[in-house]
């Protein structure tokens, strides 16, 4: 199980490490794209506060576990990238760009899955 939770860690962490980095620090050219429009209702700097959220979770998901510092920061980042997930949601429910919700609801599992992997079946010591 430690396995398959360090890949979800990674996985999610490069993902909201894209991700974050698209919405904090290159709005302009994200939100061109026709599936990102939906930047422009949030607003820039919205937008860069999510992205650093993204950022930091991302990171979050990864560091305290790797050093043994603080490692029960992982699964808190885990829910918060999960909180994150469901305000995303709640936006693209509103708007009904209904693709994006299906990736957000992969994204929001899946940092579920590291949140209850590390509170409860793997914590790390």
């Amino acid at each position: 199980m430690d396995v398959a939770l360090w890949a979800v860690q990674i996985g999610l962490a490069l993902a909201f490490l894209v991700a974050g980095y698209s919405h904090a620090f290159d709005f302009e050219r994200a939100a061109r794209r026709p599936p990102m429009a939906w930047m422009h209702a949030v607003g820039q700097e919205r937008m860069r506060i999510i992205g650093i959220l993204e950022i930091l979770g991302a990171i979050g998901l990864v560091a305290p576990a790797a050093s043994r510092v603080l490692p029960w920061l992982t699964p808190v980042a885990a829910v918060g990238l999960a909180l994150v997930m469901v305000g995303a949601i709640v936006l693209h429910i509103q708007r009904r760009e209904y693709p994006n919700i299906i990736i957000n609801a992969v994204l929001g599992a899946l940092a579920l899955f590291v949140a209850y992997g590390r509170f409860v079946l793997e914590p790390i010591a």
